[in-house]
């Protein structure tokens, strides 16, 4: 497998490359941060041998789970409650707090839940966040597949582009960490639960609330 470039020494080295091209991109943006993830994030393929799946990170934007005190968030943040009540392993976004120069995405993209508050529609999130994202000379965007938007870059290499939230929740990855397993293996755990986790704008495939739902993922976690 090492001379095919498939060895553990050169997938490594690979996380570490893409990790590197990472920083040089979010070094160029404050708005939001950008994560390789999937099998280049791992490390598993060579640079053009498959689509490299970017997640753009909202930096302005903060998802808690129930019971975090809001006012213990900076003010330069828009702030989302997560609700529960959906199919497992997905979420609800109540809106909780605003910010002053909050993003013109969010406003387009809240929802009247019926009770007085707001909810952030995931359909119309992805619709407002490429509406608002710019291609660079030479790269071509193709037709929307669900949540990403596939993209060539330069006519050579392909991308998978998809907007993502930061969810914090601290009692939730303790738990989840503090679970009695075989797999996998502690330390492994114990990197998914330092990294964090994100919301993705994907609904449960079916679901009566598809289009208001977000789905957790670990993306940091799987390299």
């Amino acid at each position: 497998m090492t001379r095919l470039g498939y060895g553990e020494e050169i997938r490594r080295l690979r996380v570490k490359k893409h990790k590197e091209a990472d920083r040089l991109l979010n070094s160029q943006q404050s708005d939001e941060t950008a994560i390789t993830a999937g099998s280049k994030g791992e490390g598993l393929t060579c640079i053009a041998e498959s689509d490299r799946d970017l997640l753009y990170v909202v930096n302005g934007i903060l998802c808690l789970e129930a019971g975090i005190n809001i006012y213990t968030i900076p003010d330069d943040k828009d702030l989302f409650r997560m609700v529960t009540c959906v199919y497992p392993g997905h979420c609800m976004l109540l809106q909780e707090r605003q910010r002053q120069n909050c993003l013109q995405a969010i406003h387009n993209a809240l929802c009247d839940n019926g009770y007085g508050g707001n909810l952030l529609s995931n359909c119309l999130w992805v619709d407002e966040y490429l509406e608002h994202w710019t291609p660079l000379p030479g790269d071509l965007r193709h037709e929307r597949a669900g949540p990403s938007t596939p993209v060539t870059l330069g006519g050579v290499f392909h991308s998978d582009l998809a907007s993502g939230l930061r969810w914090h929740c601290p009692s939730i990855l303790h738990k989840w960490g503090a679970r009695s397993r075989h797999w996998p293996p502690p330390s492994i755990v114990q990197k998914v639960v330092s990294l964090g986790a994100y919301l993705k704008p994907v609904g449960f495939k079916g679901g009566e609330f598809n289009h208001m739902e977000w789905r957790i993922c670990f993306n940091t976690g799987e390299a």
